[in-house]
Protein backbone atom coordinates (compact mmCIF):
# COMPACT_ATOMS: atom_id res chain seq x y z
CA UNK A 1 0.00 0.00 0.00
CA UNK A 2 1.48 3.36 -1.01
CA UNK A 3 1.43 6.36 1.33
CA UNK A 4 -1.54 8.11 -0.29
CA UNK A 5 -3.69 4.99 -0.03
CA UNK A 6 -2.56 4.49 3.56
CA UNK A 7 -3.51 8.06 4.52
CA UNK A 8 -6.97 7.56 3.06
CA UNK A 9 -7.28 4.22 4.83
CA UNK A 10 -6.14 5.72 8.14
CA UNK A 11 -8.91 8.29 8.01
CA UNK A 12 -11.46 5.61 7.18
CA UNK A 13 -10.19 3.39 10.01
CA UNK A 14 -10.55 6.21 12.52
CA UNK A 15 -13.95 7.22 11.13
CA UNK A 16 -15.18 3.64 11.52
CA UNK A 17 -13.96 3.52 15.13
CA UNK A 18 -15.25 6.98 16.15
CA UNK A 19 -15.93 8.03 18.82
CA UNK A 20 -13.66 5.20 19.97
CA UNK A 21 -9.87 5.24 19.68
CA UNK A 22 -7.17 3.33 17.84
CA UNK A 23 -3.72 2.96 19.38
CA UNK A 24 -0.51 3.52 17.45
CA UNK A 25 0.37 -0.15 17.90
CA UNK A 26 -2.97 -1.35 16.53
CA UNK A 27 -2.76 0.97 13.53
CA UNK A 28 0.83 -0.10 12.83
CA UNK A 29 -0.22 -3.75 12.88
CA UNK A 30 -3.27 -3.02 10.74
CA UNK A 31 -1.24 -1.33 8.00
CA UNK A 32 1.94 -3.38 8.46
CA UNK A 33 4.22 -0.40 9.04
CA UNK A 34 6.22 0.89 11.99
CA UNK A 35 4.74 2.93 14.82
CA UNK A 36 6.95 5.82 13.71
CA UNK A 37 5.38 5.71 10.24
CA UNK A 38 1.88 5.89 11.76
CA UNK A 39 2.92 8.87 13.87
CA UNK A 40 4.28 10.67 10.79
CA UNK A 41 1.11 9.90 8.82
CA UNK A 42 -1.12 11.18 11.62
CA UNK A 43 0.97 14.36 11.86
CA UNK A 44 0.55 14.92 8.11
CA UNK A 45 -3.21 14.47 8.34
CA UNK A 46 -3.42 16.85 11.31
CA UNK A 47 -1.34 19.43 9.42
CA UNK A 48 -3.81 19.09 6.54
CA UNK A 49 -6.64 20.02 8.90
CA UNK A 50 -8.12 16.58 9.54
CA UNK A 51 -9.63 16.74 13.08
CA UNK A 52 -7.62 13.95 14.73
CA UNK A 53 -6.80 14.01 18.43
CA UNK A 54 -4.37 11.92 20.45
CA UNK A 55 -4.78 10.79 24.07
CA UNK A 56 -1.72 9.65 25.99
CA UNK A 57 -1.57 6.69 28.35
CA UNK A 58 -2.23 2.96 28.24
CA UNK A 59 -5.84 3.38 27.15
CA UNK A 60 -5.11 6.29 24.86
CA UNK A 61 -4.92 6.46 21.11
CA UNK A 62 -6.14 8.45 18.14
CA UNK A 63 -9.70 9.54 17.52
CA UNK A 64 -11.35 11.58 14.79
CA UNK A 65 -14.36 13.90 14.75
CA UNK A 66 -16.39 12.04 12.13
CA UNK A 67 -19.02 14.80 11.98
CA UNK A 68 -16.43 17.22 10.57
CA UNK A 69 -14.82 14.97 7.99
CA UNK A 70 -15.83 13.46 4.69
CA UNK A 71 -14.78 10.09 3.31
CA UNK A 72 -11.60 10.59 1.23
CA UNK A 73 -11.82 10.60 -2.55
CA UNK A 74 -9.30 8.86 -4.76
CA UNK A 75 -8.42 11.60 -7.25
CA UNK A 76 -7.01 10.93 -10.69
CA UNK A 77 -4.26 13.22 -11.96
CA UNK A 78 -6.75 15.04 -14.19
CA UNK A 79 -9.12 15.55 -11.25
CA UNK A 80 -6.33 16.85 -9.02
CA UNK A 81 -5.27 19.25 -11.79
CA UNK A 82 -8.84 20.48 -12.26
CA UNK A 83 -9.12 21.17 -8.53
CA UNK A 84 -5.78 23.00 -8.52
CA UNK A 85 -6.89 25.19 -11.44
CA UNK A 86 -10.30 25.84 -9.90
CA UNK A 87 -8.81 26.88 -6.57
CA UNK A 88 -6.22 28.97 -8.39
CA UNK A 89 -8.95 31.02 -10.07
CA UNK A 90 -10.07 32.12 -6.58
CA UNK A 91 -6.69 33.61 -5.64
CA UNK A 92 -8.01 37.18 -6.03
CA UNK A 93 -11.56 36.52 -4.89
CA UNK A 94 -13.16 36.94 -1.45
CA UNK A 95 -12.63 33.19 -1.01
CA UNK A 96 -8.85 33.27 -1.52
CA UNK A 97 -7.87 32.27 2.03
CA UNK A 98 -10.16 29.23 2.06
CA UNK A 99 -8.99 28.27 -1.44
CA UNK A 100 -5.32 28.40 -0.40
CA UNK A 101 -6.05 26.34 2.72
CA UNK A 102 -7.99 23.76 0.69
CA UNK A 103 -5.12 23.47 -1.80
CA UNK A 104 -2.66 22.80 1.03
CA UNK A 105 -4.89 20.10 2.50
CA UNK A 106 -5.23 18.34 -0.84
CA UNK A 107 -1.47 18.44 -1.43
CA UNK A 108 -0.74 17.16 2.07
CA UNK A 109 -2.56 13.87 1.50
CA UNK A 110 -1.23 13.23 -2.00
CA UNK A 111 1.83 11.13 -2.61
CA UNK A 112 5.01 13.09 -3.29
CA UNK A 113 5.01 11.90 -6.90
CA UNK A 114 1.35 12.78 -7.54
CA UNK A 115 1.82 16.17 -5.90
CA UNK A 116 4.90 16.81 -8.04
CA UNK A 117 3.15 15.83 -11.28
CA UNK A 118 0.08 17.92 -10.43
CA UNK A 119 2.22 20.94 -9.59
CA UNK A 120 4.17 20.54 -12.85
CA UNK A 121 1.00 20.44 -14.95
CA UNK A 122 -0.60 23.30 -13.00
CA UNK A 123 2.50 25.45 -13.64
CA UNK A 124 1.63 25.36 -17.36
CA UNK A 125 -1.79 26.95 -16.78
CA UNK A 126 -1.88 30.74 -16.48
CA UNK A 127 -4.58 33.28 -15.65
CA UNK A 128 -4.64 36.72 -17.23
CA UNK A 129 -5.35 39.30 -14.52
CA UNK A 130 -5.01 43.03 -13.96
CA UNK A 131 -3.79 44.87 -10.87
CA UNK A 132 -7.13 45.87 -9.37
CA UNK A 133 -7.65 45.81 -5.62
CA UNK A 134 -8.53 42.54 -3.93
CA UNK A 135 -11.92 42.48 -2.18
CA UNK A 136 -11.87 42.29 1.63
CA UNK A 137 -11.62 38.71 2.84
CA UNK A 138 -14.52 39.46 5.20
CA UNK A 139 -16.86 39.36 2.19
CA UNK A 140 -16.39 35.59 2.07
CA UNK A 141 -18.18 35.33 5.42
CA UNK A 142 -21.17 37.41 4.36
CA UNK A 143 -23.48 34.49 3.65
CA UNK A 144 -22.05 32.02 6.15
CA UNK A 145 -22.49 34.24 9.20
CA UNK A 146 -26.04 35.21 8.12
CA UNK A 147 -25.59 38.76 9.34
CA UNK A 148 -26.28 42.25 8.08
CA UNK A 149 -22.98 43.64 6.75
CA UNK A 150 -21.79 47.23 7.02
CA UNK A 151 -19.90 48.28 3.89
CA UNK A 152 -17.78 51.23 2.93
CA UNK A 153 -18.23 51.27 -0.82
CA UNK A 154 -16.74 53.34 -3.64
CA UNK A 155 -18.99 53.53 -6.69
CA UNK A 156 -17.97 53.88 -10.35
CA UNK A 157 -17.83 57.68 -9.98
CA UNK A 158 -15.51 57.44 -6.97
CA UNK A 159 -18.12 58.41 -4.38
CA UNK A 160 -17.71 56.63 -1.05
CA UNK A 161 -20.75 55.71 1.03
CA UNK A 162 -21.32 53.66 4.16
CA UNK A 163 -24.33 51.40 4.03
CA UNK A 164 -25.88 48.36 5.66
CA UNK A 165 -26.69 45.47 3.36
CA UNK A 166 -28.39 42.08 3.69
CA UNK A 167 -26.29 39.49 1.75
CA UNK A 168 -28.20 37.36 -0.76
CA UNK A 169 -25.51 35.75 -2.91
CA UNK A 170 -22.47 36.18 -5.14
CA UNK A 171 -21.89 36.54 -8.85
CA UNK A 172 -18.51 35.84 -10.39
CA UNK A 173 -17.51 37.17 -13.81
CA UNK A 174 -13.91 36.56 -14.70
CA UNK A 175 -11.81 38.44 -12.16
CA UNK A 176 -14.81 40.40 -10.89
CA UNK A 177 -16.79 39.18 -7.88
CA UNK A 178 -20.03 40.87 -6.86
CA UNK A 179 -21.83 40.65 -3.54
CA UNK A 180 -25.55 40.66 -4.28
CA UNK A 181 -27.45 42.16 -1.37
CA UNK A 182 -30.50 44.11 -0.28
CA UNK A 183 -29.19 47.63 0.22
CA UNK A 184 -30.94 49.49 3.02
CA UNK A 185 -29.62 52.81 1.75
CA UNK A 186 -31.18 52.32 -1.71
CA UNK A 187 -34.05 50.14 -0.46
CA UNK A 188 -33.52 47.53 -3.15
CA UNK A 189 -31.31 44.77 -4.53
CA UNK A 190 -27.84 45.89 -5.55
CA UNK A 191 -24.62 44.20 -6.72
CA UNK A 192 -21.43 45.46 -5.07
CA UNK A 193 -18.22 44.84 -6.98
CA UNK A 194 -15.65 43.31 -4.66
CA UNK A 195 -12.70 45.54 -5.54
CA UNK A 196 -14.81 48.63 -4.76
CA UNK A 197 -15.61 47.45 -1.24
CA UNK A 198 -13.20 49.33 1.01
CA UNK A 199 -14.29 47.75 4.30
CA UNK A 200 -16.78 45.08 5.35
CA UNK A 201 -17.86 44.05 8.84
CA UNK A 202 -20.68 41.91 10.18
CA UNK A 203 -23.02 43.77 12.53
CA UNK A 204 -24.42 40.65 14.17
CA UNK A 205 -27.99 41.56 13.20
CA UNK A 206 -29.89 38.67 11.64
CA UNK A 207 -31.40 39.83 8.30
CA UNK A 208 -34.98 38.97 7.32
CA UNK A 209 -35.57 36.20 4.78
CA UNK A 210 -35.63 37.54 1.22
CA UNK A 211 -35.78 35.90 -2.19
CA UNK A 212 -33.97 37.05 -5.29
CA UNK A 213 -34.60 36.61 -8.99
CA UNK A 214 -32.24 37.13 -11.89
CA UNK A 215 -34.64 39.81 -13.16
CA UNK A 216 -33.97 41.85 -10.02
CA UNK A 217 -30.34 42.28 -11.09
CA UNK A 218 -31.02 43.72 -14.56
CA UNK A 219 -27.95 42.01 -16.04
CA UNK A 220 -27.52 43.39 -19.58
CA UNK A 221 -25.54 40.45 -20.94
CA UNK A 222 -24.56 36.90 -20.13
CA UNK A 223 -26.48 34.14 -18.44
CA UNK A 224 -26.37 33.28 -14.76
CA UNK A 225 -25.24 29.74 -14.07
CA UNK A 226 -25.26 28.29 -10.55
CA UNK A 227 -21.93 26.89 -9.35
CA UNK A 228 -23.75 23.74 -8.34
CA UNK A 229 -26.92 22.39 -9.87
CA UNK A 230 -29.24 20.27 -7.74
Amino acid sequence: MNRTDRLYALVEELRAAAPGRRSTKRLAERFEVSARTIERDISSLQAAGVPIWADAGRTGGYTIDATHTLPPLGLTLDEALAIAIGLGTLARSPFRSAAASAAQKITAVMSDEDARRTALLASRVHLLEDDREQPPAALAEALRVNSVIELRYRDAQGRVTTREVEPLGYIGKGQDWYLVAWCRLRDGVRAFRGDRVLEAAATGERPPARSIRADDLAIPYGELRPVRSE
